[in-house]
């Protein structure tokens, strides 16, 4: 069983990809811009999770690249858009709640880096884009899973600014703060230098920097950028 599944878009058109660090921003943009043109939000970094969170329930080392891959292949991510957010279904499984937990997050981390599971989950990506009508952000849309796509965003901020936001998202606050910069420090170092897709902005992706802007004024600037390409892509 290899399959990732999307419920259906009540209308498709373009595909808005938008990459960026861990705590920049991302998912909150993601989902405002879904919500604003009624596309469908796909979170990369759930599907991820949802492997991770697979791996640490089956035992499967985090360095066998084998192992997760194959993994991987015998397993279903479904995305359910929500009005809330996307609900995340693992093998008919709701793990929305699980998956958003730091172990999660940081195994997730560790897992992305395998050449396998990234060719993987950029097939399965490219399978719901397809039809264009996708907010999709990740840390390789716009470089390796829609090199071609209509938009592309890169969203960025200092690395304190993405910690403190960080760590006022985990639940209950349960790490310290400075514990929570440290692993997002190493998870930058992760992404930007691992073999396969590493984080980096495409050539023709449009730098948005949050560090002090507020979220208006992020989704502002990505609504001019959007609006832009669709005035002349119509």
């Amino acid at each position: 069983m290899d399959s990732v599944k999307v419920g259906p878009a009540a209308f498709r058109r373009i595909v808005i990809a938008i990459d960026g660090p861990a705590g920049s921003g991302k998912s909150t943009l993601a989902s405002l811009l879904a919500r604003k043109y009624n596309y469908t939000n796909i979170e990369t970094g759930a599907m991820y999770r949802a492997l991770a969170l697979k791996a640490m329930q089956n035992g499967v080392s985090l360095d066998d690249a084998a192992a997760l891959g194959a993994l991987a292949g015998e397993s279903g991510i479904e995305l359910l858009p929500k009005p809330e957010g996307n609900r995340v279904l693992l093998d008919g499984a709701d793990v929305t709640e699980r998956i958003r937990q730091q172990d999660v997050t940081e195994v997730a981390s560790r897992v992305s880096v395998h050449p396998a599971v990234r060719e993987w989950m950029v097939d399965r990506q490219r399978e719901i884009g397809a039809g264009g009508g996708i907010v999709m952000e990740g840390r390789d849309i716009g470089t390796k899973v829609f090199p071609d796509a209509e938009v592309k965003i890169f969203l960025d901020a200092a690395p304190e600014i993405r910690g403190t936001r960080r760590f006022l998202q985990s639940p209950a606050a349960t790490a310290p703060e400075a514990a929570v910069l440290a692993e997002l420090h190493q998870r930058d170092q992760r992404d930007r230098t691992r073999a396969t897709s590493p984080l980096v902005p495409a050539p023709d992706a449009i730098l948005i920097d949050s560090t002090n802007l507020s979220l208006d004024q992020v989704v502002a600037r990505a609504t001019e950028i959007i609006d832009e390409r669709l005035k002349t892509s119509s």
